[in-house]
């Protein structure tokens, strides 16, 4: 089987029967209201970019936001304010499941605020990841479920502990919190576009559940106001679920227990709130094996003549290796076709973490 597996979409016109909303204004406001906050780095990789005969190829770092290493502080941070602005308490107790960085995040902001966090991970989850989170004073507990059993037993104990659910997927009648997450994320990509000075081509994004994902294409529509670049979604092979989702043309979980090292990526089952904006505007759906992020991971660290070198982790590099793995393998001539890539190309890759090395 290849590495890389391609599905075209025959897109469909979106209707946002979910209301996802368009505040982006409110949590670019709210964001740099933080001390904490500054814009992370885009990388202009021109070396890479003549070697590949494309004509531009940035990548957006976020292994230095809010000092997490990871991106998931921004819809995290912006969902809490919420929570905390339209439902006042004395004391909050915040839960959530996680492969990582989502339970990192909501840890350090309650930390940061004063108050609990309760980390729930599937299981498998490696130790080092777990004391990532243990850092910030959160009670992380590993269950023996998979990552989507794992969301739905948080969101029973936190109804059961009168504690709010802090995660990106929604439930039934559980929707606002994590479109509130969603939002938060456009500050990453508006960042990354007013960085860039350059409209791109193409936007090539990873998905776990497709939230991440959805905040990007999200955003995208509201700047270009339907012209967009062309859109890659990204996934795991073992749990592509939007992949499985758009090519069934009907929702896909993939069950039992699979393994990827993309381990932000694990997630069988996607967002509904996103997946319906996902499959309405996004031109290509991809799923690559592990090798392929263990080569943007090599070349994020080894780059090509003047190119920077950056920490990407297993999560964060596979777009990378994806478009230098189609673009020099004459076996994915066609893929590349495929996507539209040529000389014209302007590409705009998200690195969405940094390695994680053990203590």
């Amino acid at each position: 089987m290849d590495a890389i597996q391609l599905l075209s979409n025959h897109q469909s016109p979106f209707e946002n029967k979910q209301k996802l909303p368009e505040n982006f204004s409110d949590v670019e406001r709210f964001h740099l209201s933080m001390p904490s906050y500054s814009k992370t780095p885009i990388h202009y990789l021109s070396s890479l970019a003549n070697l590949l005969h494309v004509k531009g190829i940035y990548v957006k770092d976020e292994s230095t936001r809010f000092g997490l290493n990871a991106f998931k502080g921004l819809g995290v941070s912006y969902a809490l304010n919420q929570i905390m602005k339209n439902q006042p308490r004395r004391f909050y107790t915040f839960v959530s499941c996680t492969d990582g960085n989502h339970g990192k995040a909501l840890a350090w902001q309650a930390h940061e605020l004063g108050y609990e966090a309760i980390i729930f991970m599937p299981k498998g989850s490696e130790e080092r990841r777990v004391k990532a989170i243990e850092q910030y004073h959160a009670k992380v507990i590993v269950t023996d479920m998979n990552y989507d059993d794992t969301v739905r037993y948080a969101a029973e104990f936190a109804r059961d502990n009168d504690a709010y659910l802090v995660q990106d997927t929604s439930l039934p009648g559980y929707i606002q919190i994590p479109n509130d997450i969603v939002l938060g994320y456009s500050t990453m990509v508006k960042e990354a576009l007013d960085q860039m000075h350059e409209k791109p081509t193409h936007v090539f994004i990873q998905a776990g559940v497709g939230s991440l994902a959805g905040g990007v294409v999200w955003y995208l529509q509201h700047r270009y106001q339907g012209e967009l670049p062309f859109i890659g979604v990204v996934e795991a092979e073992s749990v592509a679920c939007i992949y499985e989702s758009v090519k069934q043309n009907k929702m896909v979980s993939i069950g039992g227990e699979p393994y990827t090292a993309m381990a932000g990526l694990n997630c069988g089952e996607a967002n509904p709130s996103t997946f319906p904006l996902l499959k309405a505007k996004a031109n290509c759906f991809i799923k690559c094996s592990d090798e392929i992020t263990f080569k943007g991971m090599s070349r994020a660290q080894n780059p090509i003549g003047h190119d920077v070198s950056f920490s990407s982790g297993e999560s964060g590099a596979v777009a990378l290796g994806l478009l230098e793995e189609i673009m020099t393998n004459p076996v994915y001539q066609y893929k590349k076709e495929q996507l539209q890539l040529d000389s014209n190309s302007i590409i705009l890759l998200f690195s969405t973490e940094g390695e994680i090395f053990s203590a």
